[in-house]
């Protein structure tokens, strides 16, 4: 008999339905009235018949036809609202979807595994896990660490030996055992009073992330849980069952207590729990609809839940990923713009940054040859400037390899140290099978990840502030030799003024976010948490750095494009211009004005998929291959300067005398 969980002014019902002619306006009809039924008062009714209503569904948030049949409108064990007419949502009622449900709706179930072991996962595979691509199982070796640990804590329970977290009470209260009869209801309270978070819910790919990181650091068999309850966590991410995690509260030392515990707690069938079959419910009607029952927590299991580092690295995976992505793409976009400006690749020069040869400034450097390089790659545009009289360009063009550089090489020392992060163990107590013991230690403190975060916006920034400068340089009709803002008819059009005004905006606001939390500490949890690294802070503002980045290098790509059309007919670099098809196949050209902030949105969505990379990637390669024939993608020698040769083929063939 199919079932279907109503919800009815803040309450979950189930409700069987005996009959395939049963309609939606049925379904809605007997929610009401067994919500009716269960109220003192009725619910304020005098019968179910005078009620009012419409229907929905949580997934999506489509209404439905209440003449509809059930089984016709609905999938069996789905979620639905009945919504009275006159009411006022409950306030405590969290809505069915996250923010961008049209990305939800296309949720499909993955089909392939990634094995975890707690010390082999990367940054890319996290950001696929929250991703939803793959579904997660233990390897052999894992599953017997598991039990190695677990036993370790069984023999302390049995011999009622005191330590700390497992017949003990947390933080201030260490020193107060509890007894056997106790040490469940122990673990349950840990995590009911510290799911104390508050703010917006996590993205449904952030708590993925967030409840994969953790799995891998339970499965390095330091944590002491037991495998069943580590299996039932899997079961509940293959399901893509979510808790409700609060992005605030944490401050970054003896783990990310309150995040992690509305984690924890949601698993326990408290608390709100999300899903792409239910959108948001109460967590034991979710992992009921999946066919899961709540975990119980066994003595050490609560702390082994919550107690790391695991929102503030995974947050962090997240922002180094695409940071990675932004900073490469930011190349190609700058290559763009120097072209319009009619600017010179002499400073480019492979002798130029041998002579300074940091590794993210060679690469730059040659990515821009790769792609200007008109030997390589003909360009009309940079022939038709051939003999002007300027010397040098402005630092925003000329000094990319340095400044882009020193981006790329951050990225690369942030990555490494989450890298580290995501494969550590970051419990406390940690247990040591091999030595039959627990030892108290400081693992779970975030000032690594916290410390590399904010080091990571600040060098990320840089991307979005010189490419400020550069929108200026093109919106500028004194430093450009383009019509004022880019546009025709200016004065009755405004064309790209305030795109440029907002990408201000943006860079302003960064250098506010940009100032690092980690530097602050405020002790915790009455002195005994009393220096802590406030990391969370550090993966959210950093994350917010970067998505500003990525909007201010996608106006400067707007603006580049429509610069092109003033130079036609003449043509770029056979790269370049199929990134200029790629912008135009979602943004036409600007011929007068019109709403803008779509454009912006479109372009924003090629750089955050990557699709600027991947339509100038083959060209970057092909032209490494062929300049550096022993290297490959990612080899050191990939990066290597001295066999580029010095022939480096611009638009001026007089600057390399000139230069200053």
């Amino acid at each position: 008999m199919p079932r279907y969980t109503v919800h009815v002014r803040g309450e979950w019902l189930a409700v069987p339905c005996p009959h395939s002619t049963n309609t939606v306006g049925w379904l809605g009809k007997e929610a009401v009235r067994r919500y009716v039924k269960n109220k003192p008062d009725n619910g304020g009714f005098t019968s179910v018949e005078e009620v009012k209503f419409f229907v929905r569904r949580c997934k999506g948030l489509g209404l439905l036809d209440l003449d509809d049949a059930v089984e016709d409108a609905l999938e069996d064990n789905e979620f639905v609202e009945v919504v009275i007419e006159g009411d006022i949502m409950s306030p405590d009622f969290i809505p069915s979807q996250p923010e961008g449900v049209h990305l939800y709706s296309k949720y499909r179930e993955p089909e392939q595994y990634i094995s975890l072991d707690g010390n082999s996962l990367t940054t890319r595979d996290l950001v696929n896990l929250g991703k939803g691509l793959y579904k997660i199982k233990l390897t052999p070796e894992a599953e017997a660490k598991v039990k190695q640990s677990r036993e370790v804590i069984e023999r302390i329970v049995k011999e009622q030996t005191v330590v700390y977290g497992i017949t003990t009470g947390f933080g201030k209260f260490a020193r107060t055992v509890i007894p056997n009869s106790k040490l469940m209801e122990l673990q349950m309270n840990l995590v009911r009073s510290h799911s104390a978070g508050v703010g917006k819910p996590l993205t449904p790919e952030r708590s993925r992330m967030l409840l994969a990181l953790r799995i891998n650091v339970l499965a390095k068999g330091y944590s002491g849980i037991s495998l069943e309850t580590l299996q039932q966590v899997i079961e509940a991410f293959n399901a893509s069952c979510l808790p409700y995690i609060p992005e605030k509260g944490t401050v970054g030392a003896s783990g990310d207590l309150a995040p992690l515990s509305h984690l924890a707690l949601g698993l326990t069938g408290e608390g709100k729990m999300w899903s792409p079959k239910s959108g948001w419910a109460d967590a034991k009607y979710v992992l009921e609809a999946h066919g899961l029952k709540p975990i119980t927590l066994k003595p050490k299991e609560g702390l082994a839940l919550i107690n790391g580092t695991q929102m503030i690295t995974s947050l962090g995976c997240e922002a180094v990923e695409r940071a990675s992505a932004i900073a490469r793409q930011a190349d190609i976009v700058a290559a763009l713009t120097l072209e319009v400006l009619k600017g010179t690749t002499k400073a480019f020069d492979t002798d130029i940054h041998a002579v300074r040869p940091h590794r993210g400034q060679a690469e730059v450097a040659f990515r821009f040859r790769s792609l200007l390089d008109s030997d390589h790659h003909p360009s009309e545009i940079a022939e038709s400037h051939r003999f002007c009289d300027r010397v040098q360009d402005a630092y925003t063009m000329r000094c990319c390899p340095q400044v882009h550089g020193v981006v790329n090489d951050t990225i690369a020392f942030v990555k490494d140290i989450m890298t580290t992060e995501i494969n550590s163990a970051t419990d406390n107590p940690m247990v040591f099978a091999e030595r039959a013991e627990t030892i108290s230690g400081g693992n779970f403190h975030g000032e690594y990840p916290a410390k590399a975060l904010d080091y990571l916006a600040i060098g990320v920034h840089e991307l979005a502030a010189i490419s400020e400068r550069r929108i200026e340089r093109l919106c500028n009709p004194s430093l450009s030799e383009l019509p004022a803002f880019l546009v025709t008819e200016g004065g009755l059009n405004s064309g790209f003024m305030i795109a440029h005004c907002t990408a201000a905006a943006l860079v302003s606001e960064n250098k506010v976010l940009c100032h690092p939390s980690s530097v602050d500490s405020l002790s915790t949890s009455a002195a005994t948490e009393d220096h802590v690294s406030m990391g969370g802070w550090s993966a959210r503002k950093a994350l917010r750095v970067i998505e500003h980045v990525e909007q201010v290098l996608a106006i400067e790509l707007l603006a580049a494009c429509q610069g092109i059309e003033f130079l036609r007919p003449l043509r770029t670099t056979t790269p370049l211009e199929k990134v200029y098809d790629l912008v135009r196949s979602v943004v036409r050209p600007w011929i007068k004005d019109r709403f803008m902030a779509p454009d912006i949105e479109a372009v924003h969505r090629l750089l955050v998929e990557q699709k600027v990379w991947e339509v100038a990637e083959p060209y970057i390669e092909k032209y490494r291959r062929e300049h550096i024939p022993e290297s490959r993608p990612g080899s050191p020698t990939a990066f290597s300067l001295g066999s580029l040769g010095r022939k480096t083929h611009d638009g001026h063939n007089h600057r390399h005398q000139n230069e200053l």
